[in-house]
């Protein structure tokens, strides 16, 4: 079963069927998209959708869907990523119009609390591609520290930054 997380002004709700419509908004938009693999097709991001579910069956922790608790709109996403071959990450993504609200560091303080707390990871760490400002500027405002590069299997190299645990 996957938890929710509730924050002040958000929840953190696992993906589900419903969550269709704010994948597709996001993955559909390449400018939205593009540090995210995207633009990608309808079949295409309906695989991710059911690929961020099953994390949660198959690996035991994965991404939540961000509802906004004043409107009840769903926002993005927030969690964890780990493909094959890939580091475990902690990730999110946002809607265009969710952007610059804080709903990116709130979701993300939630998840990395829930990943020490919950989970009992003695680490988290995320990595972006390089000219990804946006996310390291997230990172570093929420204590990441960068810790190594490393090369990836798509032949790309990330910093990798690590939390410790939040205070």
């Amino acid at each position: 079963m996957v938890p929710t997380v509730e924050t002040e002004r958000l929840n953190l709700i696992p993906p589900s069927v419903e969550s269709f419509p704010v994948y597709e908004a996001f993955y559909t938009d390449a400018e939205a998209s593009k540090m995210y693999g995207g633009p990608i097709g309808r079949e295409q991001v309906w695989a991710r959708l059911k690929a961020d579910l099953g994390s949660w069956y198959l690996m035991g922790f994965g991404v939540w869907v961000v509802q906004e608790k004043a409107t009840g709109e769903l926002i993005g996403s927030c969690g964890f990523w780990k493909g094959k071959d890939w580091p475990r990450e902690l990730t999110w993504w946002l809607l265009p119009e969710a952007r610059r609200k804080g709903f990116a560091q709130e979701a993300s303080i939630a998840a990395i609390q829930y990943a020490f707390e919950a989970l009992a990871w003695d680490v988290v760490e995320t990595y972006m591609n390089d000219e990804n400002a946006a996310a390291r500027t997230l990172v570093e405002r929420l204590g990441g520290q960068k810790v190594r590069r490393l090369e990836f299997p798509d032949g790309l190299h990330r910093d990798i930054y690590q939390f410790t645990r939040l205070s």
